[in-house]
């Protein structure tokens, strides 16, 4: 099975981008679009945890 096939693989490859970024050669505007990018791609990837799906009793189509 490809790595990249696995579930949240995007999105961790999304969060390690965002957090491998120079954050003090930004200039404020890009400083907070990263913050708030981080903050919500963390968000999704609460809900795509399996648990969090159990939970709500969800199903994802594979």
């Amino acid at each position: 099975m490809n790595p990249r096939d696995t579930p949240g693989y995007r999105l961790h490859r999304a969060l390690s981008n965002l957090n491998s970024l120079d954050f003090e050669q930004l200039d404020a505007p890009d400083r907070e679009r990263i913050v708030e990018a981080t903050t919500l791609l963390e968000q999704v990837g609460l809900l795509t945890r399996r648990s969090a799906l159990d939970e709500a009793d969800i199903e994802v189509e594979s």
